[in-house]
């Protein structure tokens, strides 16, 4: 499976998803808060973001959905 990740964090109501490429569907989406989370943690990378390296990409990937499956297992 791969992913595509669609990112606008410089606007006033800023996200970053990420999707199924073959699909479109959204596996991933997050705002707000959740972006200031990941922020404040040192896990959201804008220099890693915009990297053309498929394993730095890939490794992103995977902590995003970390992120987001322990974001949602929070009482």
């Amino acid at each position: 499976m791969t992913y595509l990740i669609d990112a606008w964090l410089d606007r006033p109501q800023p996200y970053l998803r990420v999707l199924d490429r073959n699909t479109g569907a959204v596996c991933i989406s997050l705002e707000g808060e959740a972006l200031d989370e990941l922020r404040e943690q040192g896990d959201l990378d804008l220099h890693e973001l915009g990297t053309s390296e498929p394993g730095v990409l890939k490794e992103q990937v995977r902590n995003l959905f970390l992120f987001s499956y322990a974001r949602a297992l929070r009482p």
